[in-house]
């Protein structure tokens, strides 16, 4: 058979071009002789490598650990590998161990600032500010808040306070200013310690609120250990929410009233719309909603 048939029925491309029964045989004869073609090789003929880079502020959360997955699978079906990298604030190129030659592009989640040393390589951002010049996949943070707000109006609090996580981050300004005008408020690091330190801040006072907001599951888990050092009941003297619907929310006891944000989906329409870029495509903006998940954490007030 020529090269061209035999060409096209590996690169699956011989429907309506290649008779079945010729694609028939040169399948079965790859078989019989172990043939596996060449990646290195044809990604070098298409200059590409087939290779993108996940761009995230943190490894230690579990949360884009899901959006890796939901990521992987999608590039998984086209033949694409992830790379994943932190990036924070303090980055800078010639600390990354990243070379921009060795990528085809990149998706970055959440980040503050912007990115410099990446050329001009395609890329989508997620949870990031849409008004932006590359395409974005978000999450509805702002309606996700609202949903809370209302939830916790609904059970009669009108005291409410706000631990708000200090990350220069859109999806956390966003967290706020759909909030509004709360109680009282304290930023705090996403971290248990720091945020149990920040709870009792807003809680260690005679004008306490009856419900505090988190802006983060773990940052709830530290206003649960500042209430219970100050002696105060979740729910029934402090109802408390969290943001994102981690491992931790159904950890705590109460289970955490949160909003559950679909990481795993984020990570898979963010590589839909980069694959479709490096196919030539201009891919929308996307919007997911959130849910709110009512649990234990969370009571009409007294």
């Amino acid at each position: 058979m020529s090269q061209s048939t035999v060409s096209l029925v590996l690169a699956g491309k011989s429907e309506g071009r290649v008779k079945p029964e010729t694609g028939r045989a040169v399948r079965e004869a790859a078989r019989r002789l172990g043939y596996r073609p060449n990646l290195a090789a044809r990604n070098l003929r298409l200059g590409r490598t087939r290779t993108v880079l996940l761009v995230v502020p943190t490894l230690a959360s579990p949360f884009f650990g899901a959006v890796y997955t939901g990521a992987a699978r999608v590039a998984g079906e086209r033949g694409f590998g992830v790379i994943v990298h932190p990036w924070n604030d303090d980055a800078v190129p010639a600390r990354s161990p990243i070379d921009i030659e060795a990528i085809d592009g990149v998706l970055a989640s959440s980040i503050g600032g912007g990115m410099t040393g990446l050329g001009d390589l395609p890329l989508v951002v997620m949870d990031n500010d849409p008004a932006g010049q590359a395409p974005s996949v978000n999450f509805d943070v702002a309606g996700g808040m609202r949903s809370i707000m209302g939830h916790l109006h609904g059970l009669g609090h009108r005291r409410i306070g706000h631990l708000a996580a200090a990350v220069d981050a859109w999806t956390f300004r966003v967290r706020g200013e759909a909030l509004g005008p709360v109680e009282c408020r304290a930023t705090t690091a996403i971290d248990v310690a720091a945020a149990r330190a920040a709870a009792l801040t807003v809680l260690d006072r005679p004008d306490r609120p009856s419900a505090l907001v988190c802006d983060d599951d773990l940052i709830a888990a530290g206003a649960y250990k500042a209430a219970r050092h100050l002696g105060l009941d979740v729910p029934g003297d402090l109802s408390v929410t969290g943001f994102d619907d981690i491992l931790v929310a159904t950890a705590l006891e109460p289970e955490l009233t949160t909003i559950r944000l679909p990481a795993e989906e984020l990570g898979a329409r963010a590589m839909t719309a980069l694959l479709e870029r490096l196919d030539g495509g201009i891919p929308g903006d996307v919007s997911l909603p959130g849910e709110l998940v009512v649990r234990g954490s969370t009571a009409r007030r007294g």
